[in-house]
């Protein structure tokens, strides 16, 4: 299924589209450019973004077009004929170099790089920015949970909680960080995730009793019961229901699977059902905690101690509650047969020019720091802090890897397609190389990230040259 069915070409701002006609009506439609995407801070107060989105925008990009009702449209807003007969034609061919979905990344660090002709590096700006800053906060939202829950099973419970379809690629994204079930069916099928579900208050409720509603849910699913217990009282009915079941369920050769506990004091209650279902000799019987859970919730849960099995994350997932969104940006640095950059008066917010790469060294199996460095540099030798302000010569540092690789090549997906589970485990094997530091729920003292002496002097010719430009102004 497609990203979008229909009208991809104006999934984007409209702007974008006003620029671009100003360069085709100028014959500017065949200059070169590039664009970096990056992002300028990481979400949650933590120490790092896990990206994620890749495939699904380059899913997009094959698809993105302009069909005849598009056209019909646009010529209502007022663009031109020539521009619309341009458009009626286009598709993108340009060259996309990314690091791999699931990797760890760090602000301000290009982690892809578009090139091709000005307006088709312009225009599908809007939809790289829609796709990969949405996809990349929620699997690092998912990624924090994870870590916090360790071997416990998390399972996404948040499609209706989520920004209408958003919902879809949120439960996508939190494959990629690490949770691996979902309630969402149709994510489920669209990717291949294993779908999992229990019941709602409403079906306890529908009948006369709870104990009804339990046995009759046990009958047809007797290898597959999970109890909501909390529709009246966890202790005094919920658990006292659930135990007459799992032994009934024991007679008859089954096994209650668990409990779900939705509300009130989730440790307190945990504590009180595991030492009641023990007592009955049900130490198999899993607990199930739902409710407004997320990393923070669940380290709380931790640190008292409660004893729940699997965690079921809604709205707090979905919605990377606590950073609305990635602030990523996509900005051009090549154009005209010129390195272009942004100016700004706070130096770390300066553009980085050119055709660039990032280089992660590594010491003994962890990440020491990154580099962001020219695309032909090879060795780095001195290295700058990303304000200029700090100067290291000779770092005597090892074990360098290049993140940025082609895929996609003239409009066509040069990697191979793979599956949720491979981006996530590679994720998982990143994130363990990642300094300990890093890993708390919020970080002080963040990934060091440098730019290299080649870099550094381009960067600092092109502001020079800028400068005299204003003085002749004066």
């Amino acid at each position: 299924m497609s990203y979008l069915d229909k009208h991809s070409g104006l999934f984007t701002d409209l702007y974008e589209l006003t620029m671009a006609q100003i360069y085709y009506l100028s014959g500017r439609d065949k200059d070169y450019a590039i664009f970096d995407y990056f992002f300028r801070k990481t979400p949650f107060e933590g120490g790092f973004v896990v990206f994620a989105g890749l495939e699904t925008l380059l899913d997009a990009l094959t698809e993105f077009k302009f069909d005849n009702e598009d056209l019909v449209y646009l010529k209502s807003l007022g663009f031109k004929d020539d521009f619309l007969s341009y458009l009626k034609n286009f598709h993108f061919k340009g060259t996309i170099y990314s690091v791999k979905e699931g990797e760890v990344v760090f602000p301000k660090e290009p982690v892809i790089r578009v090139e091709g002709n000005i307006i088709e590096t312009q225009i599908i700006e809007t939809l790289l920015l829609n796709i990969i800053n949405f996809q990349s906060l929620i699997a690092t939202k998912a990624r924090r949970i994870k870590l916090v829950a360790g071997d416990r099973v998390v399972v996404d419970f948040g499609l209706r909680r989520a920004q209408s379809l958003a919902g879809i690629y949120a439960t996508r994204s939190a494959v990629i960080g690490g949770i691996k079930e979902t309630s969402n069916l149709y994510s489920a099928f669209k990717f291949g995730i294993k779908p999992v579900g229990t019941m709602a208050h409403s079906f306890v409720q529908s009948f006369d009793s709870e104990y009804e509603a339990f046995l009759n849910y046990s009958k047809i699913y007797p290898d597959k019961t999970i109890l909501l217990v909390d529709t009246y009282n966890t202790v005094k009915s919920g658990i006292p229901n659930a135990i007459k079941i799992a032994k009934k369920l024991e007679k008859e050769g089954h096994k209650l699977i668990g409990v779900r506990i939705d509300s009130g004091d989730i440790a307190k209650l945990s504590k009180i059902s595991r030492n009641m279902l023990n007592k009955a000799g049900l130490d198999y019987v899993k607990i199930i905690a739902s409710n407004k859970l997320d990393e923070f919730v669940i380290d709380k849960l931790n640190r008292k101690k409660a004893p729940v099995d699997v965690f079921g994350v809604g709205t707090n997932l979905v919605t990377g509650h606590g950073d609305s969104a990635l602030d990523g940006v996509y900005k051009l640095v090549y154009f005209g047969g010129k390195d272009r950059l942004k100016i700004s008066e706070e130096k770390e917010k300066i553009l980085l020019p050119g055709r660039k790469n990032i280089l992660r060294l590594k010491k003994d199996e962890k990440f020491l720091c990154d580099v962001i460095s020219l695309e032909n540099e090879k060795v780095v030798n001195t290295l700058y802090s990303l304000d200029g302000e700090k100067k290291i010569k000779n770092p005597g540092l090892s074990g360098s890897e290049r993140l940025l690789k082609k895929v996609l090549d003239n409009g066509k997906i040069i990697i191979k397609k793979e599956p949720l589970e491979y981006m996530a485990s590679f994720s998982e094997k990143r994130i363990e190389m990642l300094p300990k530091r890093l890993l708390k729920l919020k970080v002080s003292n963040p990934y060091n990230i440098y730019i290299s002496e080649k870099l550094f002097a381009m960067r600092e010719k092109i502001i020079n040259e800028l400068k005299q430009g204003w003085d002749k102004n004066d």
